[in-house]
């Protein structure tokens, strides 16, 4: 069995501490490796993602943008940096960098020439089998954390997606489950409305549902 792979962007600049990198230090990595920042720990990305997830991204991102036209929203997707801690907070102590494979972001005073500057209003996740344990838990706990209002997780090995909203306490609390048999409404968006058929179908098979494997 193969170790980890050796980040070896990772020696060539300083640390803030003995632990953590920030991102003044991300903006250094001039090598080709896909990184994201959890508390300072870089976390390197799975290669390119595969045909499904692909697929996935992109009909309900289609969605997303038909329907934000003359819209204040914007649409983003990875690779796209999201800074999670919120303005003023400087480059060097910001220590949570995510991309986020769709994001919606509301507020046009949190985008600069990096990225977003503080939590997306809406932040979708496509899991893959190898991003699984990220999407479900440290990422879940970021996004509460830093107040992203809806968080989407979208399992096409299981036709389902997973929708997070915090509440008035700060929490996301038990999330609403959907199958490739609903109509989802955007919470954030209520005039949007994904129909998940259309998000999970395989081309040239009618409606039939795809999945990793099958």
């Amino acid at each position: 069995m193969r170790g980890p792979r050796k980040d070896r962007a990772l020696e060539t600049v300083r640390k803030v501490d003995d632990n953590r990198f920030s991102y003044a230090d991300y903006l250094q990595w001039h090598d080709n490796e896909r990184r994201e920042l959890i508390d300072g720990t870089p976390m390197l990305m799975s290669p390119a993602p595969n045909r499904i997830h692909q697929t996935v991204l992109r009909r309900i991102a289609s969605r997303i943008e038909g329907f934000l036209q003359d819209r204040p929203c914007e649409l983003f997707f990875a690779p796209f940096d999201v800074r999670l801690e919120p303005l003023p907070i400087p480059n060097d102590q910001s220590f949570h960098v995510v991309q986020p494979d769709i994001l919606v972001v509301c507020d046009p005073s949190k985008l600069d020439d990096h990225g977003c500057n503080g939590p997306p209003d809406w932040v979708i996740e496509i899991v893959s089998p190898s991003t699984a344990s990220r999407d479900h838990i440290v990422k879940r706990q970021l996004y509460e954390r830093f107040g992203v209002l809806e968080y989407w997780i979208a399992q096409p090995m299981d036709q389902i997606v997973l929708v997070y909203h915090l509440g008035n306490d700060g929490e996301y609390g038990k999330p609403d489950v959907y199958s490739s048999e609903d109509v989802v409404t955007v919470g954030i968006l209520p005039e949007l409305k994904i129909d998940l058929g259309e998000v999970f179908y395989r081309r040239g098979d009618g409606r039939e549902a795809m999945g990793y494997g099958r």
